[in-house]
């Protein structure tokens, strides 16, 4: 049981990260997707991108992200009618799954866990740009959009190095916020804010910097952001307006409650701040131990 705030967040961190049988079950139904997709359309590259693939998942909340490059050839002009053609094909294969398009991906929600819910991300090779492979993936409006999870990984990857594997995990501490109060944010817009954020930080202490971000959130109101790699343009937080009022909503609560948080650990009232940071995360944070 924790006694400080330190070890509030260390225990909470471990509470969040994925389990051990949770990532064999996200493991567990790669080969028959790619075997069916192989089988159906080819496939020149079928790999892990998302927060599974980087490293920032949250137990019984993330789902599992698969990159799926597929032959120009059996692409579409329209991305919509390509998705449509992959969860057709999916849905052949796996009858009782309720598989279903889910821009810019195609949903098979298996099995009990989460992580069990599969996204194939259909794309199209366009290139190499700064040493990275870039894709074109379904934009939401019919169209194609430009996108390098390779180099999108190596970015947060290179920031959390710096400051000593400690981005990934406030990554997560400010996703665990998100699942927990059901906030429409993009878990790709939090991943890459929060890793620019970091870039600019000495070091992180995980109390002071997830209330920093909390509140940076808030100030610029969930702007839009320019993607720090070059390559995917600019990064929506949430995708309808009615979405980003409520996200702003509880992010201006949140905000409020960590830093009521901050300032009762300041004034060594360990125990309030514990109750803050339990509000937060919708009482999913550790209880003090006195």
């Amino acid at each position: 049981m924790p006694r400080t705030i330190e070890e509030g967040f260390r225990d909470f961190h471990d509470k969040i990260k994925t389990s051990a049988t949770e990532s064999a079950a996200a493991k567990s139904h790669r080969a028959s997707i790619e075997a069916c997709l192989k089988n159906n359309f080819g496939l020149n590259r079928f790999t892990r991108i998302g927060s599974f693939g980087n490293g920032t998942n949250i137990n019984s909340h993330s789902d599992v992200d698969y990159l799926a490059c597929l032959p120009t050839s059996v692409l579409t002009k329209t991305s919509t009618a390509s998705l449509v053609k992959v969860k057709n094909a999916l849905a052949t294969r796996f009858p009782n799954t309720g598989v279903k398009v889910n821009t810019p991906a195609v949903l098979c929600p298996f099995g009990k866990y989460k992580s069990e819910d599969t996204e194939v991300v259909v794309a199209d090779y366009v290139g190499v740009e700064n040493g990275f492979k870039v894709y074109e993936i379904a934009d939401g409006s019919d169209g194609w959009m430009r996108v390098s999870p390779d180099a999108h990984n190596a970015y947060v990857k290179r920031i959390d190095e710096k400051l000593g594997g400690k981005v990934k995990p406030l990554i997560r501490f400010v996703k665990a916020w998100k699942y927990y109060r059901q906030v429409p944010i993009s878990s790709f817009y939090l991943e890459l804010r929060i890793a620019k954020y970091a870039s600019d930080e000495s070091s992180i202490i995980y109390d002071i910097d997830v209330q920093a971000v909390l509140c940076w959130l808030r100030d610029i109101a969930l702007a839009n952001m320019q993607d720090p790699t070059g390559v995917a343009g600019y990064i929506s937080a949430c995708k309808t307006q009615a979405f980003r009022d409520d996200a702003l909503s509880k992010l201006n609560r949140a905000a409020t409650r960590a830093e009521n948080a901050r300032e009762a650990a300041a004034k060594d009232n360990i125990s309030d701040a514990f109750d803050w940071w339990r509000l937060v995360y919708d009482n999913q944070f550790p209880t003090y131990y006195r």
